[in-house]
C-alpha cells in the first residue's frame, strides 16, 4: 500500500463519517478536520513508508490513544458504506488487506 493511496482511503472515510455522522455536507466540521489533519501528519512521518500495512493493520501504532479510538469509530461507521459512496477506493482497500493478510500468511 502506498501512502496515496491510504491517504486517499483514510480521507474518503473520515468525508463518509462525518456527513453521516455530524450531516456537515460537503465541507468537514471542526472536528473531523482536526481529524484528517492529524492522520495526514501521522502518515506522511510513518517510519516504514510505503512497505507498511494500513494503519488500522499496523503493529506499531503512531496514534495518541484518544485519535485512535477516533479513527477506530470512523472506520466501524464508514467501512460498510464505502462500497455506496467511493466504490473503486472499499474495492481497492479490500483487495490489499486480502494481500497483505496473505503475505504475513506466507511469512510466518
Amino acid at each position: 500500500m502506498n501512502r496515496a493511496q491510504e491517504a486517499k482511503t483514510v480521507a474518503c472515510m473520515i468525508q463518509v463519517y462525518c456527513r453521516g455522522r455530524h450531516r456537515s455536507g460537503r465541507q468537514l466540521c471542526p472536528d473531523c478536520q482536526a481529524l484528517l489533519d492529524y492522520a495526514m501528519l501521522r502518515l506522511s512521518h510513518c517510519p516504514h513508508g510505503d512497505e507498511k500495512p494500513f494503519c488500522s493493520g499496523c503493529a506499531i501504532h503512531c496514534y495518541r490513544p484518544d485519535r485512535q479510538a477516533q479513527i477506530r469509530q470512523v472506520m466501524r461507521y464508514a467501512g460498510p458504506r464505502m462500497l455506496l459512496h467511493h466504490p473503486v477506493v472499499a474495492l481497492r482497500h479490500v483487495a490489499q488487506a486480502f494481500r497483505q493478510k496473505g503475505g504475513q500468511a506466507h511469512a510466518g
